[in-house]
Protein backbone atom coordinates (compact mmCIF):
# COMPACT_ATOMS: atom_id res chain seq x y z
CA UNK A 1 0.00 0.00 0.00
CA UNK A 2 1.63 3.52 -0.97
CA UNK A 3 -0.41 6.64 -0.08
CA UNK A 4 1.11 9.79 -1.36
CA UNK A 5 1.02 13.28 0.12
CA UNK A 6 2.82 16.56 0.20
CA UNK A 7 3.48 17.68 4.04
CA UNK A 8 5.11 20.87 5.44
CA UNK A 9 7.89 19.72 7.37
CA UNK A 10 9.91 23.46 7.97
CA UNK A 11 13.12 20.41 9.49
CA UNK A 12 13.06 19.69 5.60
CA UNK A 13 14.40 22.32 3.96
CA UNK A 14 17.99 22.04 5.27
CA UNK A 15 19.58 18.96 3.59
CA UNK A 16 23.04 19.18 5.41
CA UNK A 17 24.67 21.26 7.88
CA UNK A 18 25.49 24.53 6.68
CA UNK A 19 29.73 24.47 6.14
CA UNK A 20 30.53 23.48 2.99
CA UNK A 21 33.19 20.59 4.51
CA UNK A 22 29.76 18.66 5.30
CA UNK A 23 28.14 18.91 1.96
CA UNK A 24 31.50 17.54 0.23
CA UNK A 25 32.02 14.46 2.85
CA UNK A 26 28.56 13.72 2.05
CA UNK A 27 29.80 13.68 -1.67
CA UNK A 28 32.46 11.79 -0.85
CA UNK A 29 30.32 8.87 0.95
CA UNK A 30 29.75 7.50 -2.82
CA UNK A 31 31.52 4.35 -2.87
CA UNK A 32 30.95 4.10 -6.69
CA UNK A 33 32.81 7.29 -7.71
CA UNK A 34 35.72 7.03 -9.76
CA UNK A 35 37.58 9.16 -7.48
CA UNK A 36 37.33 7.15 -5.09
CA UNK A 37 38.83 4.40 -6.49
CA UNK A 38 41.48 6.17 -8.03
CA UNK A 39 42.30 7.58 -4.22
CA UNK A 40 42.31 4.03 -2.90
CA UNK A 41 44.75 3.15 -5.37
CA UNK A 42 47.22 5.50 -4.33
CA UNK A 43 49.43 4.76 -1.08
CA UNK A 44 48.30 7.49 1.32
CA UNK A 45 50.82 9.04 3.79
CA UNK A 46 49.03 7.45 7.12
CA UNK A 47 47.10 4.51 7.93
CA UNK A 48 43.96 5.30 9.88
CA UNK A 49 42.36 2.74 12.31
CA UNK A 50 39.68 2.62 15.10
CA UNK A 51 39.61 1.28 18.16
CA UNK A 52 36.49 1.09 20.10
CA UNK A 53 36.36 0.39 23.89
CA UNK A 54 32.90 0.85 24.72
CA UNK A 55 30.39 -1.58 24.17
CA UNK A 56 27.65 -1.54 21.68
CA UNK A 57 25.64 1.74 21.79
CA UNK A 58 22.61 0.93 23.46
CA UNK A 59 19.78 3.13 24.35
CA UNK A 60 17.62 2.20 27.74
CA UNK A 61 14.14 3.75 27.46
CA UNK A 62 12.31 5.96 25.57
CA UNK A 63 13.63 8.91 23.85
CA UNK A 64 11.87 11.21 26.41
CA UNK A 65 12.95 8.91 29.37
CA UNK A 66 16.80 7.97 27.94
CA UNK A 67 19.78 9.59 29.02
CA UNK A 68 21.99 8.32 26.28
CA UNK A 69 24.94 5.86 25.73
CA UNK A 70 28.30 6.64 26.32
CA UNK A 71 31.11 5.50 23.45
CA UNK A 72 34.60 5.72 23.50
CA UNK A 73 37.44 4.55 21.81
CA UNK A 74 41.30 5.16 19.83
CA UNK A 75 41.79 6.55 16.74
CA UNK A 76 44.92 4.67 15.31
CA UNK A 77 47.26 6.37 12.97
CA UNK A 78 50.34 4.88 10.95
CA UNK A 79 52.36 6.38 9.23
CA UNK A 80 53.40 4.90 5.75
CA UNK A 81 56.36 5.95 4.50
CA UNK A 82 58.38 7.96 6.53
CA UNK A 83 57.98 10.83 8.90
CA UNK A 84 54.71 12.74 7.98
CA UNK A 85 53.29 16.18 8.87
CA UNK A 86 49.45 16.41 9.52
CA UNK A 87 47.77 19.81 9.55
CA UNK A 88 44.54 18.47 11.26
CA UNK A 89 42.94 15.04 11.83
CA UNK A 90 39.11 15.18 12.35
CA UNK A 91 36.35 12.78 13.27
CA UNK A 92 32.75 13.33 12.35
CA UNK A 93 30.17 11.41 14.37
CA UNK A 94 27.32 11.55 11.41
CA UNK A 95 23.67 10.43 10.81
CA UNK A 96 22.91 9.41 8.04
CA UNK A 97 19.53 9.58 6.14
CA UNK A 98 18.18 7.34 3.29
CA UNK A 99 15.08 7.17 1.36
CA UNK A 100 14.33 4.52 -1.51
CA UNK A 101 11.72 6.35 -3.29
CA UNK A 102 12.92 10.27 -3.85
CA UNK A 103 11.67 12.75 -5.23
CA UNK A 104 14.09 12.95 -7.98
CA UNK A 105 15.35 9.41 -8.93
CA UNK A 106 19.33 8.90 -9.20
CA UNK A 107 19.59 11.85 -7.62
CA UNK A 108 21.74 11.92 -4.39
CA UNK A 109 20.89 14.93 -2.60
CA UNK A 110 16.81 13.68 -2.70
CA UNK A 111 17.93 10.28 -2.04
CA UNK A 112 20.87 10.84 0.92
CA UNK A 113 20.59 13.55 3.89
CA UNK A 114 24.00 13.94 6.13
CA UNK A 115 23.86 15.80 9.16
CA UNK A 116 26.99 15.92 11.74
CA UNK A 117 26.23 15.46 15.49
CA UNK A 118 29.39 15.73 16.95
CA UNK A 119 33.06 16.72 15.85
CA UNK A 120 36.48 15.39 17.25
CA UNK A 121 39.48 17.78 16.99
CA UNK A 122 42.22 16.15 17.89
CA UNK A 123 44.83 19.35 17.54
CA UNK A 124 44.87 22.86 16.70
CA UNK A 125 48.24 22.75 15.29
CA UNK A 126 50.42 21.33 13.15
CA UNK A 127 51.99 17.64 14.15
CA UNK A 128 54.46 15.88 13.29
CA UNK A 129 54.09 11.88 13.44
CA UNK A 130 57.32 9.98 13.77
CA UNK A 131 57.75 6.58 11.54
CA UNK A 132 60.10 5.82 14.09
CA UNK A 133 57.31 5.94 17.01
CA UNK A 134 55.03 3.27 14.88
CA UNK A 135 51.61 3.72 15.84
CA UNK A 136 50.09 6.41 17.45
CA UNK A 137 46.46 6.21 19.44
CA UNK A 138 44.40 9.53 20.02
CA UNK A 139 41.71 8.82 22.63
CA UNK A 140 37.94 10.04 22.32
CA UNK A 141 34.90 9.71 24.08
CA UNK A 142 31.32 11.39 24.14
CA UNK A 143 27.94 11.05 25.90
CA UNK A 144 25.50 10.41 22.86
CA UNK A 145 22.00 11.82 23.24
CA UNK A 146 19.43 9.71 24.03
CA UNK A 147 16.63 11.62 22.04
CA UNK A 148 18.34 10.41 18.73
CA UNK A 149 16.39 7.94 16.72
CA UNK A 150 18.07 4.20 16.68
CA UNK A 151 19.71 2.85 13.50
CA UNK A 152 16.78 1.86 11.35
CA UNK A 153 16.64 -0.28 7.72
CA UNK A 154 13.13 -0.16 7.14
CA UNK A 155 11.33 -0.70 3.46
CA UNK A 156 11.30 2.73 2.29
CA UNK A 157 14.01 4.39 4.38
CA UNK A 158 16.86 4.02 6.80
CA UNK A 159 18.77 6.15 9.31
CA UNK A 160 22.64 5.24 10.00
CA UNK A 161 25.49 6.30 11.84
CA UNK A 162 29.25 6.42 10.93
CA UNK A 163 32.49 7.67 12.44
CA UNK A 164 34.11 9.35 9.64
CA UNK A 165 37.65 10.41 9.99
CA UNK A 166 39.38 12.71 7.37
CA UNK A 167 42.99 13.30 7.81
CA UNK A 168 45.10 16.56 6.02
CA UNK A 169 48.48 16.42 5.52
CA UNK A 170 50.84 19.79 5.56
CA UNK A 171 50.81 19.41 1.42
CA UNK A 172 47.09 19.06 0.88
CA UNK A 173 47.04 15.25 0.68
CA UNK A 174 43.45 13.96 2.70
CA UNK A 175 43.22 10.55 3.76
CA UNK A 176 39.59 9.71 4.82
CA UNK A 177 38.30 6.69 6.94
CA UNK A 178 34.57 5.43 8.26
CA UNK A 179 33.44 3.09 10.52
CA UNK A 180 29.69 2.37 10.76
CA UNK A 181 28.16 2.94 14.32
CA UNK A 182 25.15 0.85 15.45
CA UNK A 183 23.02 2.23 17.95
CA UNK A 184 19.79 0.44 19.24
CA UNK A 185 16.89 0.74 21.84
CA UNK A 186 15.55 -1.50 24.31
CA UNK A 187 12.73 -0.47 26.50
CA UNK A 188 12.53 -2.39 29.86
CA UNK A 189 9.83 -4.56 30.50
CA UNK A 190 6.80 -3.53 33.26
CA UNK A 191 3.46 -5.08 33.90
CA UNK A 192 1.22 -6.83 31.32
CA UNK A 193 -1.35 -4.42 29.24
CA UNK A 194 -4.75 -5.39 30.07
CA UNK A 195 -7.41 -4.08 27.78
CA UNK A 196 -11.09 -5.39 27.16
CA UNK A 197 -12.94 -4.47 24.04
CA UNK A 198 -17.02 -4.80 23.50
CA UNK A 199 -18.55 -5.60 20.30
CA UNK A 200 -21.90 -3.94 20.28
CA UNK A 201 -24.85 -4.36 19.69
CA UNK A 202 -24.18 -8.17 21.22
CA UNK A 203 -23.30 -8.74 24.86
CA UNK A 204 -19.99 -10.30 23.80
CA UNK A 205 -16.60 -8.57 25.55
CA UNK A 206 -13.32 -9.55 24.77
CA UNK A 207 -10.27 -9.80 27.68
CA UNK A 208 -6.70 -9.64 26.11
CA UNK A 209 -3.68 -9.45 28.03
CA UNK A 210 -0.35 -9.04 26.48
CA UNK A 211 3.14 -8.11 27.32
CA UNK A 212 4.69 -4.66 27.47
CA UNK A 213 7.49 -5.16 25.16
CA UNK A 214 7.79 -7.42 22.62
CA UNK A 215 10.86 -8.63 21.29
CA UNK A 216 11.37 -9.07 16.64
CA UNK A 217 12.73 -12.54 17.84
CA UNK A 218 11.47 -14.86 20.18
CA UNK A 219 7.72 -15.76 20.90
CA UNK A 220 5.22 -13.87 23.56
CA UNK A 221 2.26 -15.39 25.52
CA UNK A 222 -1.38 -13.71 24.77
CA UNK A 223 -4.41 -14.80 27.22
CA UNK A 224 -7.78 -13.92 26.37
CA UNK A 225 -11.35 -14.37 27.59
CA UNK A 226 -14.44 -13.78 25.47
CA UNK A 227 -17.57 -13.13 28.43
CA UNK A 228 -21.14 -12.99 27.40
CA UNK A 229 -21.15 -15.88 24.77
CA UNK A 230 -24.72 -17.66 26.80
CA UNK A 231 -28.40 -15.88 26.60
CA UNK A 232 -30.37 -17.72 28.50
CA UNK A 233 -34.36 -17.74 28.41
CA UNK A 234 -37.32 -19.85 29.81
CA UNK A 235 -36.76 -22.81 28.31
CA UNK A 236 -33.86 -21.94 26.03
CA UNK A 237 -30.69 -20.67 25.20
CA UNK A 238 -28.30 -19.07 22.53
CA UNK A 239 -24.80 -19.16 22.72
CA UNK A 240 -21.82 -18.17 20.53
CA UNK A 241 -19.40 -20.81 19.85
CA UNK A 242 -15.48 -19.54 18.66
CA UNK A 243 -14.79 -21.53 15.28
CA UNK A 244 -11.72 -19.92 14.40
CA UNK A 245 -9.06 -17.64 15.71
CA UNK A 246 -6.69 -15.62 13.39
CA UNK A 247 -3.85 -13.44 14.87
CA UNK A 248 -1.44 -11.40 12.50
CA UNK A 249 1.29 -8.80 12.85
CA UNK A 250 1.68 -5.85 10.89
CA UNK A 251 4.28 -3.54 10.58
CA UNK A 252 3.54 0.08 9.27
CA UNK A 253 5.99 2.17 7.47
CA UNK A 254 5.82 6.19 7.23
CA UNK A 255 8.53 7.92 5.18
CA UNK A 256 8.77 11.88 4.11
CA UNK A 257 11.23 12.02 1.30
CA UNK A 258 12.70 15.86 1.16
CA UNK A 259 13.44 17.46 -1.72
CA UNK A 260 17.06 19.15 -2.37
CA UNK A 261 16.54 22.96 -3.80
CA UNK A 262 17.04 21.57 -7.78
CA UNK A 263 14.34 19.28 -7.42
CA UNK A 264 12.00 21.85 -5.06
CA UNK A 265 9.41 22.92 -7.32
CA UNK A 266 7.96 19.32 -8.32
CA UNK A 267 6.60 18.62 -4.54
CA UNK A 268 5.90 22.36 -4.38
CA UNK A 269 8.62 24.48 -3.00
CA UNK A 270 11.08 23.91 -0.88
CA UNK A 271 10.62 22.78 3.06
CA UNK A 272 8.49 20.34 1.23
CA UNK A 273 8.08 16.47 0.95
CA UNK A 274 6.43 13.41 0.02
CA UNK A 275 4.83 11.07 2.36
CA UNK A 276 5.21 7.34 1.31
CA UNK A 277 3.65 4.66 3.51
CA UNK A 278 4.51 0.79 3.37
CA UNK A 279 2.36 -1.84 4.95
CA UNK A 280 3.62 -5.48 5.41
CA UNK A 281 2.75 -8.55 7.45
CA UNK A 282 5.24 -9.65 9.31
CA UNK A 283 4.00 -13.01 11.39
CA UNK A 284 0.48 -14.46 11.44
CA UNK A 285 -1.46 -18.07 12.14
CA UNK A 286 -4.83 -19.44 12.11
CA UNK A 287 -5.96 -21.48 15.11
CA UNK A 288 -9.05 -23.49 15.28
CA UNK A 289 -8.75 -24.97 19.21
CA UNK A 290 -6.91 -24.30 22.03
CA UNK A 291 -9.23 -22.77 24.00
CA UNK A 292 -11.84 -23.73 26.67
CA UNK A 293 -15.67 -23.15 26.27
CA UNK A 294 -17.66 -22.66 29.31
CA UNK A 295 -21.86 -22.03 28.46
CA UNK A 296 -22.85 -22.36 32.00
CA UNK A 297 -20.43 -19.12 32.89
CA UNK A 298 -20.95 -17.92 29.65
CA UNK A 299 -17.25 -17.15 28.29
CA UNK A 300 -14.53 -18.93 26.50
CA UNK A 301 -11.13 -18.47 27.43
CA UNK A 302 -7.67 -19.76 26.16
CA UNK A 303 -3.53 -18.70 25.81
CA UNK A 304 -1.76 -19.04 22.68
CA UNK A 305 1.77 -17.97 21.61
CA UNK A 306 2.60 -15.34 19.04
CA UNK A 307 5.83 -14.43 17.25
CA UNK A 308 7.17 -12.00 15.15
CA UNK A 309 8.97 -13.72 11.84
CA UNK A 310 13.24 -12.75 12.01
CA UNK A 311 12.96 -14.41 8.23
CA UNK A 312 11.22 -11.29 7.19
CA UNK A 313 14.04 -8.86 8.89
CA UNK A 314 11.32 -6.70 11.11
CA UNK A 315 12.23 -3.47 12.30
CA UNK A 316 11.91 -1.59 16.11
CA UNK A 317 9.63 1.12 16.67
CA UNK A 318 11.23 4.28 15.71
CA UNK A 319 10.15 7.99 15.30
CA UNK A 320 12.41 10.45 13.64
CA UNK A 321 11.99 14.15 13.68
CA UNK A 322 12.83 13.45 9.29
CA UNK A 323 9.42 12.14 9.23
CA UNK A 324 10.79 8.40 9.64
CA UNK A 325 7.85 6.11 11.75
CA UNK A 326 7.38 2.01 12.30
CA UNK A 327 5.50 1.18 14.53
CA UNK A 328 3.39 -2.70 14.75
CA UNK A 329 0.27 -4.09 15.56
CA UNK A 330 -1.59 -6.76 16.47
CA UNK A 331 -4.63 -8.14 15.11
CA UNK A 332 -7.59 -10.60 16.15
CA UNK A 333 -10.00 -12.17 14.50
CA UNK A 334 -12.69 -14.04 15.88
CA UNK A 335 -15.08 -16.41 13.93
CA UNK A 336 -18.30 -16.96 15.89
CA UNK A 337 -21.10 -19.08 14.97
CA UNK A 338 -24.42 -19.33 16.91
CA UNK A 339 -26.34 -22.15 18.13
CA UNK A 340 -29.54 -22.85 20.14
CA UNK A 341 -30.12 -25.36 22.57
CA UNK A 342 -32.72 -26.51 25.72
CA UNK A 343 -31.97 -25.33 29.45
CA UNK A 344 -32.69 -28.71 30.23
CA UNK A 345 -30.32 -30.44 27.56
CA UNK A 346 -27.74 -28.09 26.97
CA UNK A 347 -25.58 -30.76 25.03
CA UNK A 348 -28.20 -30.64 22.42
CA UNK A 349 -27.29 -27.94 20.58
CA UNK A 350 -28.44 -26.75 16.99
CA UNK A 351 -26.88 -23.95 14.80
CA UNK A 352 -28.70 -21.16 13.82
CA UNK A 353 -26.92 -20.57 10.30
CA UNK A 354 -25.54 -16.80 11.90
CA UNK A 355 -21.89 -16.14 12.27
CA UNK A 356 -20.05 -12.81 13.04
CA UNK A 357 -16.47 -12.26 12.56
CA UNK A 358 -14.93 -10.38 15.62
CA UNK A 359 -11.80 -8.16 14.84
CA UNK A 360 -9.75 -6.11 16.62
CA UNK A 361 -6.66 -4.58 17.27
CA UNK A 362 -3.85 -3.72 19.80
CA UNK A 363 -0.45 -1.89 20.07
CA UNK A 364 2.71 -3.31 20.06
CA UNK A 365 5.63 -1.75 21.90
CA UNK A 366 8.94 -3.93 19.08
CA UNK A 367 12.08 -3.07 20.93
CA UNK A 368 15.70 -4.64 21.52
CA UNK A 369 16.59 -6.71 24.15
CA UNK A 370 17.66 -4.76 27.21
CA UNK A 371 19.68 -7.37 28.31
CA UNK A 372 20.41 -6.33 32.38
CA UNK A 373 18.22 -2.99 31.66
CA UNK A 374 21.22 -0.76 33.67
CA UNK A 375 21.99 2.59 31.98
CA UNK A 376 25.22 4.28 32.13
CA UNK A 377 24.25 7.04 34.29
CA UNK A 378 23.21 3.88 36.68
CA UNK A 379 26.75 2.19 36.48
CA UNK A 380 29.04 5.40 37.99
CA UNK A 381 29.87 5.11 41.22
CA UNK A 382 28.68 6.78 44.13
CA UNK A 383 29.86 10.45 44.65
CA UNK A 384 31.54 12.12 47.43
CA UNK A 385 28.35 13.42 49.02
CA UNK A 386 26.66 9.93 48.81
CA UNK A 387 29.61 8.80 51.33
CA UNK A 388 28.16 8.87 54.70
CA UNK A 389 30.27 11.26 57.21
CA UNK A 390 31.17 8.55 59.55
CA UNK A 391 33.05 5.12 58.97
CA UNK A 392 31.24 2.00 59.40
CA UNK A 393 31.49 0.45 62.67
CA UNK A 394 32.63 -3.44 62.25
CA UNK A 395 30.33 -5.72 63.97
CA UNK A 396 31.54 -8.45 66.63
CA UNK A 397 31.92 -11.55 64.57
CA UNK A 398 34.65 -13.37 66.31
CA UNK A 399 37.92 -14.17 65.67
CA UNK A 400 38.12 -11.27 63.06
CA UNK A 401 36.37 -8.69 64.98
CA UNK A 402 35.37 -8.23 69.16
CA UNK A 403 33.26 -5.74 70.54
CA UNK A 404 36.15 -4.29 72.72
CA UNK A 405 38.62 -3.85 69.04
CA UNK A 406 36.26 -1.45 67.86
CA UNK A 407 35.13 1.61 68.85
CA UNK A 408 33.57 4.89 67.49
CA UNK A 409 34.39 8.07 70.00
CA UNK A 410 33.25 11.73 70.18
CA UNK A 411 35.47 14.48 69.63
CA UNK A 412 35.60 16.74 73.10
CA UNK A 413 37.74 19.93 71.89
CA UNK A 414 37.52 23.27 70.40
CA UNK A 415 38.74 22.98 66.85
CA UNK A 416 39.90 20.13 65.19
CA UNK A 417 42.24 21.42 63.17
CA UNK A 418 44.37 23.17 65.76
CA UNK A 419 44.22 19.88 67.72
CA UNK A 420 44.77 17.87 64.54
CA UNK A 421 48.76 17.57 65.28
CA UNK A 422 48.58 16.60 69.01
CA UNK A 423 45.55 13.64 68.50
CA UNK A 424 47.50 10.15 68.23
CA UNK A 425 45.96 6.59 68.18
CA UNK A 426 45.21 5.19 71.72
CA UNK A 427 46.81 2.10 73.20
Amino acid sequence: MDHIRRPTLPMLGKKHTSDKASKDRSQSKDKHAKDGFRAHAQLKPVKLNLSMESPPALFIDPPQQSTGALISGRLQVTPNAGDVVMNSIVMYLECTTTTKRPVQDRCRECMVNVTDLYEWKFFSKPKTFDATNGMLELPFSHLIPGHIPATTHGQIGSIDYWLHVRAMTNDGIETEFRRELVISRALRSVNDKNSVRIFPPTNLSLNVTLPSVVYPIGDFPILCRMTGITTKRDETQTRWRLRKLTWRIEEHETMISAACALHAHKVGGEGKGVQHQYDREVGSEDLKQGWKTNFDDGQVEGEFTAAIDSAKHPQCDVEAPNGLKISHNLILELVIAEEWAPNKKPQQSTPTGAARVLRTQFNLNVSDRSGMGISWDDEMPPMYEDVPASPPQYPASPPHYQDDHTSVMNYEGDDIHEDLEGLSLAN
